[in-house]
Formats: C-alpha cells, sequence, structure tokens
C-alpha cells in the first residue's frame, strides 16, 4: 500500500473543523470486509493495546480501513488520543484525515503508519508502542520548549494568530504591522545589548558590584598563571564556569584544592576560552523570574539527586526517577530525565562514591553540582514566600543590566529575609530564561509566566490582527480583489494583496505569478508594513492546503460556475461550492459574508454561516427584500443603473455605473456584479463612501490586466480577456452583444479540463462571433493540441455545422492575423492566458503598423 496524494491543511478547509490536518489518500481502494478482519486481528495483536478502537464504522470497510490509518497516525503523535482523527468519503474516494499539533510530525506519522500497515500485510510482527516511543523522542525536534509553548497559549487565550518562522527558529504573533517575534523567552522588546551583558557573566558582576548589589567576589582568567593569583586574593573553596556558558554547562562547585582548581578551570575552558573563577557560597539556590521589570515568580531549585533506601544502588535509584513519566528527554516534559555521564561519576566519585553505591535509609545523595532543570533538577515554589527587599533587588537588577525579561540566580540560605542580612548573593543574571521551574513546579503553586510575557509585547486592548477581506469564486475573483485593493489604499491603508497575477505590497509587484494559494497570502500577512490585507482564494489553493488565516473581516462570494471539474476529486457544483464555501465560514462572528443572491449556490452558503450576511444582485429581487425586511444589507441597481445600498429600511444611492470606467458603459454585468460585491465590502468596513465613489470612477480596466482590456491596432479594436471557461464566455458574450460590430474569436481550450467543458466553449464561441481563429496555450495540460482543437470544433460545428474557422496554434500569429484580416472597426477578442505577454505584444504590433502607416506616406 503507498499513499497516493497527501495534503496539509493549515487553515479552515473542507475537511473537518481543526484547521491543521493532514489529508491522505492511500491506493487501497478495494478493501474488502474479509480485509477489514485480517487488519483488525492483526491490529488487536500489536495496536490494540496501545490505541482507542472506538467510533471505527462497521457498516463501510473502505471507510472503516481509513478510520483505523487516522486514529493510528493521531495516536502516533499524541499518547492522549485527543486528536481529531477520521475517514472521510469524499466524491469516489475514501481519504484519511486527522489532525496534527506540528506540521513535520504529522507528515511522519501519516508515512509511519502505511509503513506498519505494510508489515502487518507482509506478515511482518511490529510494535506500534516502539514506534510511539520513537515519535515521543522526535518532539523536542519539532515541537516548542514549555517556555514558548507557555506564551503560545497566552496568545491562544487572547486569539492572537500565531505561526512559526524561519524553520521554526521564531514564532510570529499577530499580522501585518501589528506583528511580534519571540525565541524562546526572548521577544522583540528585548535588549540585544542587554542580552549581551547578561551572557557575559564577568561584566554583569561588574555593573551589579558597581550598583551594591551583593554578587560572589571572583575573577575572569584565561590560563592557569592567572589562575593562581586568584588563588592567593580569594582562597578556597572556589567555583569555576565559563564566562558565557547557560544551563549549568561546565560549572565545578565548592572546590578545595588546587588539583580541582585545574580540573574545574579546564572542564570550564570546553565551553568557553575564559574562565570566571569566584568564592563559593553556601545556602539554597534560586531563581527570581522578572518579567516587565515586575518579579513573577521564584523557585527555589533542587540539584538532581537521589534518596536512599539501604536496599537499592545509586544507579538503580536513577532507573527508578527516569521511569517518573513527568521526566522526558530534553524539554520534551515538564522535567528532564537524569542523564549518566562522565560527569557525574566523578561528581559521585569527590563524594567517595560510585553507582554501585547503597545509599543509607533517608539519605540524599546529589548527582550533579548544579540545579539546572535541564540536568534533570527539580524545583519548588517559593513566590510568596520572597521578602519584599528581595523583590525590589531583583527588579532593579534586572533594570541595571536592562533585561526585561530575565532569570536572576540568587545564592541565599532562604529568601523569607532580605539578601543584606542573610549573606545571600546574585550570581548570574540570565536572558531567554527557562519557565518549566515556573509552569510546573516540582512542588508548590504553577504560576501563570507565559501571560505577563504577551503582555509586554500586546498590553491589554491592543492590536493583533489587520484587516482581512477574501475574495473567492469561479469569475471575477481578481478582478475585485483589484479594484478592493485600489478602493482600500485611497482611503490610507497600506495594503497588501494577492491574486491569479501576483503579490503586491503597497501596489508594487514583489513576486509574479499565480499567488492566489495560502502560501502567498501568508507571505502578505507577514509583512510588517501591511495594514490591511486582500487574498483572492481559488479552488487549487484551497484544496491544497487550506486558508492562510483562522478567520477573516469580509469574505466575497462572486460565483460559482463550471469550471476545474474533474480535477482533484471535484465532480460537480455542489463539491466545488462546497471548496468555496470554506472562505465565507472563516468569517468570524462580527463579519460579513457577501455573497451573489442571483447565484444559487452561492446564496444557499448563507445557511451554514455564523457570520453576518450581505447580498448583491443586479436587481432588487424578492431575495434581496426579505434580507432587507429582516435588517440585513444588500447591494443592487435601481432602474437608472445606480448602484445602491440598502441598509434595512435605509437606501444609497452610491453612483451610476455608466460612470465607472469597469462597466464598459454600463453594458458588463459581469463587471458590475463584482463592482457590487465589493462596494458592500467597503459599505461594511466603515470607508469614506465618497472616496469609494472617486476610487470606482478613476479605476480603469488596465488596471486588471486581462480583463475587458481595449485596444486599437490598425483601426481594429483588440479586446483582451482572461475568460476560459462557459460561464466566463457566456457572461463575456451577453457584453458582446450590445456591441455592433464583426467579432472575431481567437479562442482555445484548457487541457486538464473535461472534454464536454471544452466543447461547450465551442457552442458558445458559435454564438458569440462571427470569425473564430483557434489558438493554443503553451501548456496544453492532459490534452494533444490536436485533441483541443478537435473538441472545441465539435461544438463551434454543433451550433454552426457550416462555421468557418482557422486553427493557428501560435498566439503571437493568431493576433497578426486576424488584425490583417479584420475590416475598419472590427472588433478582435482574445482569451488570453498569460495576459501582460499579449498585451507587451499588442504594443509591438502597434510600433509596427504605425511604422508601415509612415512608410506608405512619406
Amino acid at each position: 500500500m503507498e499513499i497516493e496524494e497527501m495534503r496539509v491543511m493549515a487553515g479552515p478547509n473542507m475537511w473537518a473543523e481543526p484547521h491543521k490536518l493532514v489529508v491522505v489518500k492511500t491506493t487501497a481502494t478495494e478493501i474488502t470486509e474479509t480485509d477489514l478482519e485480517w487488519y483488525f486481528e492483526k491490529a488487536e495483536i500489536y495496536l490494540n493495546k496501545d490505541i482507542n478502537v472506538v467510533g471505527i464504522p462497521d457498516d463501510d470497510p473502505q471507510l472503516a480501513f481509513a478510520t483505523l490509518l487516522a486514529i493510528m497516525a493521531a495516536s502516533l503523535q499524541d499518547c492522549s488520543s485527543h486528536l481529531y482523527c477520521k475517514g472521510i468519503r469524499h466524491g469516489r474516494y475514501v481519504y484519511t484525515v486527522f489532525e496534527y499539533e506540528e506540521e513535520e510530525m504529522g507528515i511522519l506519522a501519516a508515512h509511519k503508519t502505511i509503513e506498519i500497515i505494510n508489515q502487518l500485510i507482509e506478515g511482518h510482527s511490529c510494535s506500534f508502542k516502539e514506534a510511539r516511543q520513537e515519535f515521543k523522542l522526535l518532539k523536542e525536534q519539532f515541537y516548542p520548549g514549555p517556555s514558548t509553548f507557555s506564551i503560545i497559549e497566552a496568545a491562544q487565550r487572547r486569539n492572537i494568530p500565531i505561526r512559526n518562522i524561519a524553520g521554526g527558529k521564531f514564532v510570529m504573533m499577530g499580522h501585518g504591522k501589528y506583528q511580534k517575534r519571540i525565541e524562546a523567552s526572548i521577544c522583540e522588546t528585548t535588549s540585544n545589548i542587554s542580552v549581551e551583558i547578561a551572557g557575559n557573566k564577568d561584566t554583569t558582576k561588574h555593573i551589579l558590584s558597581e550598583a551594591m548589589v551583593p554578587v560572589p567576589t571572583g575573577m575572569c582568567v584565561q590560563n592557569l598563571e592567572e589562575l593562581m593569583n586568584v588563588v592567593e586574593k580569594i582562597k578556597y573553596p572556589l567555583v569555576t564556569k565559563p564566562l558565557d556558558g547557560n544551563q549549568g554547562k561546565g560549572i565545578t562547585t565548592n572546590i578545595t584544592n588546587y588539583e580541582l582548581l585545574v580540573k574545574g578551570f579546564n572542564h570550564a575552558q570546553m565551553y568557553s576560552r575564559k574562565v570566571v573563577v569566584e568564592k563559593f557560597v553556601e545556602g539554597n539556590d534560586y531563581r527570581f523570574l522578572v518579567i516587565g521589570y515586575k518579579l513573577i515568580a521564584a523557585a527555589q531549585r533542587i540539584p538532581a539527586c537521589v534518596k536512599g533506601n539501604g536496599i537499592y544502588t545509586i544507579g538503580e535509584l536513577i532507573h527508578q526517577i527516569n521511569d517518573d513519566p513527568r521526566r522526558g528527554q530534553g524539554h520534551e516534559n515538564m522535567l528532564t530525565k537524569i542523564k549518566v555521564d562522565v560527569a557525574m561519576i566523578e561528581f559521585l566519585a569527590s563524594s567517595g562514591l560510585t553507582l554501585e553505591s547503597i545509599p543509607a535509609l533517608g539519605q540524599r545523595v546529589y548527582l550533579k553540582p548544579t540545579a539546572n532543570l535541564s540536568t534533570g533538577g527539580t524545583a519548588i515554589d517559593v513566590t510568596d514566600e520572597v521578602h519584599d527587599e528581595n523583590r525590589l533587588l531583583a527588579e532593579r537588577v534586572a533594570k541595571l543590566i536592562g533585561l526585561n525579561i530575565c532569570g536572576i540566580d540568587i545564592m541565599a540560605p532562604v529568601v523569607k529575609t532580605p539578601l543584606t542580612e542573610n549573606g545571600g548573593v546574585v550570581l548570574e543574571v540570565n536572558a531567554a530564561p527557562g519557565l518549566r521551574m515556573h509552569i510546573a513546579p516540582s512542588q508548590g503553586k504553577p504560576r501563570n509566566v507565559g501571560d505577563p510575557i504577551l503582555e509586554l509585547m500586546f498590553p491589554e486592548g491592543s492590536q493583533a490582527r489587520i484587516p482581512i477581506v477574501a475574495v473567492t469564486g469561479t469569475n471575477g475573483k481578481t478582478t475585485s480583489t483589484r479594484l478592493m485593493a485600489h478602493i482600500t489604499a485611497q482611503q490610507g491603508y497600506h495594503v497588501g494583496f494577492t491574486c491569479t497575477d501576483g503579490i503586491y505590497v503597497n501596489n508594487i509587484q514583489i513576486y509574479k505569478g499565480d499567488c492566489s494559494g495560502a502560501k502567498s497570502a501568508a507571505v502578505v500577512l507577514n509583512d510588517p508594513t501591511v495594514d490591511f490585507a486582500v487574498l483572492e482564494c481559488a479552488r487549487g489553493g484551497l484544496i491544497r492546503s487550506g486558508l492562510a488565516f483562522d478567520f477573516c473581516d469580509v469574505a466575497i462570494v462572486t460565483n460559482v460556475a463550471s469550471d476545474h471539474l474533474g480535477l482533484k476529486d471535484i465532480d460537480t457544483l455542489e463539491d466545488l461550492a462546497r471548496v468555496k464555501a470554506v472562505v465565507p465560514k472563516s468569517v468570524h462572528a462580527d463579519g460579513y459574508a457577501i455573497l451573489n443572491a442571483s447565484d444559487e449556490l452561492v446564496y444557499k452558503m448563507k445557511d451554514e454561516l455564523h457570520c453576518k450576511v450581505a447580498l448583491f444582485d443586479l436587481h432588487y429581487t424578492e431575495r434581496l427584500a426579505r434580507h432587507c425586511a429582516a435588517g440585513g444589507i444588500a447591494a443592487y441597481l435601481d432602474d437608472l443603473k445606480s448602484i445602491v445600498i440598502a441598509d434595512g429600511e435605509q437606501k444609497t444611492r452610491v453612483e451610476n455605473v455608466m460612470n465607472i470606467p469597469l462597466t464598459m458603459g454600463g453594458k458588463a454585468e459581469f463587471m458590475i456584479e463584482n463592482i457590487l460585491g465589493v462596494v458592500l465590502a467597503t459599505y461594511v468596513k466603515g470607508f469614506d463612501m465618497k472616496k469609494v465613489v472617486a476610487s470606482l470612477c478613476e479605476f480603469l480596466p488596465e488596471q486588471v490586466p486581462g480583463r475587458i482590456n481595449l485596444f486599437k491596432v490598425n483601426d481594429v479594436n483588440i479586446m483582451i480577456d482572461y475568460v476560459h471557461n462557459p460561464h466566463g464566455f457566456m457572461a463575456l458574450g451577453k457584453m458582446l452583444d450590445t456591441i455592433q460590430a464583426i467579432k472575431t474569436g481567437i479562442i482555445t481550450g484548457v487541457g486538464d479540463r473535461r472534454d464536454d467543458d471544452i466543447i461547450e466553449v465551442g457552442r458558445i464561441a458559435a454564438r458569440i462571433y462571427d470569425k473564430i481563429i483557434i489558438r493554443m496555450d503553451n501548456e496544453e495540460r492532459d490534452k494533444t493540441p490536436e485533441q483541443i482543437a478537435g473538441l472545441i470544433v465539435q461544438g463551434l460545428q454543433e451550433v454552426k455545422p457550416k462555421v468557418t474557422y482557422h486553427i493557428i496554434p501560435d498566439s503571437n500569429i493568431a493576433l497578426r492575423f486576424a488584425i490583417d484580416q479584420a475590416l475598419p472597426g472590427e472588433y478582435v477578442v482574445f482569451s488570453a492566458e498569460k495576459p501582460e505577454e499579449t498585451i507587451a505584444y499588442i504594443q509591438e504590433l502597434r510600433n509596427h503598423y504605425n511604422q508601415a502607416f509612415i512608410s506608405r506616406t512619406g
């Protein structure tokens, strides 16, 4: 069995409510009841104890099998099995659909599940438990650590959008100009200079010492000669640690002789060329967490240790501790497993112990010199015990170093009394402090430390999201998107928009190509110069990965018509409508879905929405009347061809469409529909309607390349339009019917469309045009040029049996031929796949004919 197709959903999608889904289609399409019984028999042997198989349907073998795969894939990622997992029948196929927490893990889970099933098919034994353990070890590689996750959870509670950037190195929160980034517990407002200061333990100590903060006496050394000078000045016991170390690495404590001192010095130099040597201070190890220059939490850290019972060896006691489910590898759990290494063995030896030693009943044996959680230590919350003077001291230390988020390490007998009285000292100040000990201490009260960090970036009431207008439908999306972006920019916003032509930021094209999917939308949402996004959402991107955003403010649905049917298991108009409906379903409760009420499938979408709805139609129909009577908003044309917005009983006349260039003097009804949807969007967003009207009247068809762009070459009218499907051809034909002139159509078919769709293009062209030229796209896709031409000719001849046509595959040659054969005033209508290239060629032709005219008259 193999994976035939895999789709990774990152946002709202057509499959299920969870946004993060892996959707898999396998080659196992003919699973019978007998096959299923065999799989379940094997699954009971190898899997049943490790996964929950409740909820698998028993009346559809293929669906049951897909559900089993989904349960396995979800369970591989998460032992609590809370993730969504289901087999879903879609059209002719059954898909395995399951939720992921981290994308890489979800993809790996899909592949691993198929691998396990194939092992069963081939008769090999397998251990699902081992596979899940393998995934558990991968968590630290792909999942955010506890510190980052606590801030992410805080953002989720505030409904702030979150995404990984730079390969997961950073987490970005918010959209556009409101975005903020974090790395572990460092946020954007953390000073880089202060991080550098904290990273240099000697510099930190000097700054604190000069400010009369109690610190241990010490010096920074680079060689053994300097080391001897320290001993003479400070005397034993001593501590050695790397100048810029972290997580307790390279530290040796309670050094009492020169041999141990040299050993500690060499150990520290493994991490840093310069080594800090300072007086060893007796006491308990405390970590104070300061956020926004306020003490938020404090914990007493206990080094990794075991407690003897007079029976088990130290090694056996370590094994028992590591069996605690709260302990994991690295940062995967709230506590870290204790690692047995050379450093531990040497540390035990300094006390005359080995791993085989049996501690007496109640005897505590420390295994590490430092109390870091990353080396297996534990923590006790002492926040409520901290004396007010110590609280103020910690906050002062943070300000002295300039770190708005920091962990301050303190050695003191207790924190209930001032350090200035009990002999306690500040050991060091840490940027990017670990938060685990405060989030889930081994003892004491857990502290919410994520919210205060988030508050630094997003104070309560501040913005984190930019407005998003999403546009979908079969035809008219790009025009609507470009027009909406233009009007929005005239309102004073810095607009980013995506469409089939490219990605635009502040009206500058930053990328050229078909950019109507989630990846392109994310570019706009991640751009710090953007404060308003207008995003075209085409079917391809919706099917491939869903939406790039969790919700939007406004969704415009232009229409649902026959196009791309038969691709990606979208076989019917109802299937296509279900895909397009993802966009209006993503509108938040106070936002608006703007629907074309004249399109039955679009109008029906309102029944499944949980947001406000506004409708548009060319006429004030019964649907619009009922909607407005119920207090709804609608847009339509009155008898004078003026756009009217009806807000309940209140009606506002916007502008006559004859004055809006896009409508071709009111002839292009499909353009009027696009405009109505956009006008409604501007109205519900509270735009200045006078500026909206001015923007409508200045926006020219040329600003949307390939959408009824008009040119004159050699006294022939050239119209360029992107039209490529039957619905679009019919709409264009309706407009062309109003033009009294001979019309030549240069048409083509798209190779990956159904035969019937290409034939229908021929039928419609035969009704619209007086003369027809069939050209070819640069990419024929699934059909040969001969096949495409044959289907178009079949459609032409069904309507006009004796139709005259020319087949000229090259687009430029076809256009030149049409102009040369045309009479003055004739219209040549070119259906362009790449409008900008065609427009550029028209300019060349203009120059050519102008030169020819000069030559004749010169």
